[in-house]
């Protein structure tokens, strides 16, 4: 039998079309098995049902709800329960007072006999630092830290390849966080306190094993900025709580020097808890003044914790202009 196209078309017999199907059947069958086969890795479940995202499964930088039901269920799982105003008892519990005195007392935690007693340590830590006194500067809670970098990261959207650059960056309260996520030389910190540094050095970056990722802290202020260089430009630039506490002159300094080295349209400036520099020009004259310099106020954020008993507001800023 034949199919048959008038006007002088291709003549195709079933026996050529059915063995052209078949053909094609096994081409399938054959190239469906290879595929099957492969040995490329898998997705893993959580990406597959998540597609990114999120703090826990997806490998995110934020809290989520999810992660804190999870802290939830271990609690009512181990039937834990917080006993107020009980002495804490443990192998030999001490307040911070009486750590340091011990520490001073007995040398740390050296058994060594002079002269080697002070020969068992490369560079060995102040007994302030050990007990974390600086902690305790800043009139709340320590793990407020961590809250201040998730709304910042997030704020922004950083990556690993980020840059940073924290005015007042204290002890690290905050920065550690920046740095335990950033690649190697991207957090940058400009701070005055000799002691707040000395914790940073001495203490913090060793023992939360981030002396590898070498930050670039200097010591400087009155808003001096040259040490980091001219060719330095960042994605996000913020000071928290520092601001309260400068003149209102030398931060509009100190935002002058800064306009060029946040990145235009995408870097933002962040300022904790009030923006009175501005304000006390008036909102007309504080519009003038930011629009002088390339800078624009973009908006007001109140951020509240998902984990701790702790927020801040936060005011944005953005260049807007190469």
């Amino acid at each position: 039998m034949a199919s048959q196209r008038g006007g002088g078309g291709v003549v195709v017999t079933v026996p050529v079309l059915v063995l052209s199907v078949l053909g094609a059947a096994v081409f399938l069958f054959f190239l469906f098995f290879s595929l099957s086969s492969c040995s490329c890795p898998a997705a893993s479940p959580a990406a597959a049902s998540s597609g990114g995202g999120g703090a826990g499964a997806g490998g995110g930088i934020k809290t989520t709800e999810a992660d804190i039901e999870w802290v939830r269920d271990q609690i009512r799982a181990n039937g834990l329960h917080m006993q107020d105003n009980v002495l804490r008892k443990g192998i030999n519990p001490r307040t911070r007072a009486q750590q340091l005195e011990d520490l001073n007392q007995f040398k740390g935690i050296s058994h060594y006999e002079e002269p080697d007693a002070s020969n068992h340590t490369a560079l060995p830590c102040p007994g302030e630092l050990l007990v974390e006194e600086h902690h305790s500067y800043y009139g709340e809670p320590w793990a407020g830290g961590r809250d201040v970098f998730e709304f910042l990261a997030e704020a922004v959207h950083l990556k690993p390849g980020s840059r940073v650059l924290e005015i007042g960056c204290g002890t690290l309260r905050v920065g550690l966080h920046f740095i335990s996520y950033l690649d190697p030389d991207r957090f940058h910190c400009l701070e005055r306190d000799e002691l707040s540094l000395m914790a940073a050095f001495r203490y913090e970056l060793p023992s939360r094993g981030l002396l590898h990722k070498r930050p670039l802290i200097v010591r400087g202020e009155d808003m001096d900025f040259t040490k980091f260089g001219s060719g330095s430009t960042y994605d996000l630039i913020y000071a928290s709580a520092v601001f309260l506490h400068v003149p209102d002159k030398l931060v509009w300094v100190g935002l002058e020097r800064l306009v060029g080295k946040l990145k235009p349209h995408e870097g933002r400036i962040f300022v904790s808890h009030n923006v009175k520099f501005c304000s006390r020009l008036g909102g007309e004259e504080c519009t003038k003044r930011l629009t002088s310099l390339g800078l624009e106020y973009v908006d007001k954020h109140t951020h509240d914790s998902l984990l701790f008993n702790h927020y801040e507001i936060w005011f944005e800023f953005k260049r807007f202009k190469a």
